[in-house]
C-alpha cells in the first residue's frame, strides 16, 4: 500500500507519515469504521469531504478540514457517536489519532500538505 504524508507546513512538524487516501464514495463512507484503533503515525485523507461523523466508531480522534490551499478552517476532537458540522469551504478533511493536534500545535489557519512522501 502507498502511504501519504501529512505535515504542518507552518510549524515544521510531521502530522502522520503514514495516512491513506480514501477519495470514492465508497472509501469515504467506510472511513475507519473497520479499524479497532489509530497508532500515532497513522491518518486517513478524504477528498471530497465537508463534514464527517462518528457513528460506530470505538475510539476518538482528531480531525482537520482544510480548504483547496491546505489551510486549516477546522480542528477539534471527535469522539464516538458524535457528528462535525457541515465546513462549506473544505475540500478534504484529514483524520488523525487523537492528541495530534495538542502535541503538534496545529491550529485554525496553518497550511497542511498530504503528499507522497
Amino acid at each position: 500500500m502507498t502511504y501519504l504524508l501529512a505535515m504542518n507546513e507552518t510549524r515544521k512538524t510531521v502530522l502522520a507519515p503514514h495516512v491513506r487516501a480514501a477519495s470514492s464514495l465508497w472509501s469515504r463512507c467506510v472511513g475507519l469504521l473497520t479499524t479497532a484503533s489509530l497508532s500515532g503515525d497513522e491518518g486517513l485523507w478524504l477528498s471530497p469531504c465537508q463534514s464527517i461523523h462518528m457513528f460506530f466508531m470505538r475510539y476518538p480522534i482528531d480531525v482537520l478540514f482544510l480548504d483547496a490551499r491546505g489551510t486549516v478552517l477546522q480542528g477539534k476532537t471527535y469522539r464516538p457517536w458524535q457528528m462535525s458540522g457541515w465546513v462549506a469551504r473544505s475540500k478534504g478533511a484529514l483524520e488523525l489519532a487523537a492528541g495530534t493536534l495538542t502535541k503538534t500545535g496545529t491550529q485554525v489557519g496553518d497550511v497542511v500538505t498530504v503528499r507522497n512522501s
